[in-house]
C-alpha cells in the first residue's frame, strides 16, 4: 500500500477505538516499554497526545520517566519551517494547545537535538523494517535526522506492522524499536 493509503487506512481503525480501548492499550505500551534496556540514559523526548487524533495516551510513559527521575523533553511545533524546538518540562512549564490541538510547551529552557538519546515517536503505521508514516509533514524526519546515530527512536502504535511501506524515501528515518500493546518489534 501507498503512504497515502496506510494513511487512510490507520486515521479510520483509529477513529473506530473507543476511550477505554485507547487506555487499555496505552497501558499495555507503557508496560512493554518497561521491559526494554533503555532506561540508563538521561535525555528522554515524548510527544504530548493529540486526543483528538486519539493518539497512545503518553501520561502513563511520563510517569514512568518521571519516577526514574529522568530529563523529559516536550517539542513546539513551527509550520513555517516544519521543525520543532525541545523544552525540558519541568513542574513550571506551562502547556498550550496549538491550533492543530497539539498540546506544546509555551517556553522553557530549550535543549538541542544531539543532547536527546531516546525519542518516543507517534507514528499511524509503521512496517516489518521499522519503517513508519506519520502525518505527512517530516516533522519528525528533521528532528530524527540532527540526532547522534546513537539516539534511540522507538515507535509507538496501537496497530500490528504491515508487510512493507512501499515508497520509502531516503530521507525517511528508519525505528530502531517499534511499540504495541502486544508487543516490541526490534529493527536493529
Amino acid at each position: 500500500m501507498t503512504k497515502a493509503e496506510l494513511r487512510k487506512k490507520y486515521k479510520a481503525l483509529r477513529k473506530n477505538l473507543s476511550f477505554e480501548t485507547i487506555e487499555d492499550y496505552s497501558i499495555s505500551i507503557a508496560n512493554q516499554l518497561i521491559k526494554m534496556p533503555i532506561w540508563e540514559h538521561s535525555f528522554y523526548h515524548i510527544f504530548l497526545s493529540i486526543e483528538e487524533q486519539k493518539e497512545v495516551n503518553t501520561d502513563y510513559i511520563l510517569s514512568i520517566l518521571s519516577g526514574k527521575d529522568k530529563n523529559i523533553l516536550v517539542s513546539k511545533s513551527n509550520f513555517e519551517t516544519n521543525t520543532m524546538t525541545h523544552f525540558l518540562l519541568t513542574d513550571s512549564t506551562k502547556i498550550k494547545k496549538n491550533h492543530y490541538n497539539i498540546p506544546e510547551p509555551v517556553d522553557g529552557i530549550e535543549i538541542t537535538d544531539d543532547k536527546i538519546d531516546v525519542v518516543f515517536i507517534p507514528l499511524l503505521a509503521f512496517d516489518k523494517k521499522g519503517n513508519r508514516i506519520g502525518y505527512g509533514k517530516g516533522f519528525y524526519d528533521r528532528f530524527l535526522a540532527n540526532c547522534k546515530p546513537e539516539t534511540i527512536k522507538i515507535g509507538l502504535s496501537f496497530f500490528e506492522a504491515e508487510e512493507e511501506i512501499s515508497h520509502v524515501l531516503e530521507s525517511d528515518i528508519q525505528l530502531d524499536f517499534c511499540v504495541t500493546n502486544y508487543q516490541i518489534h526490534s529493527f536493529k
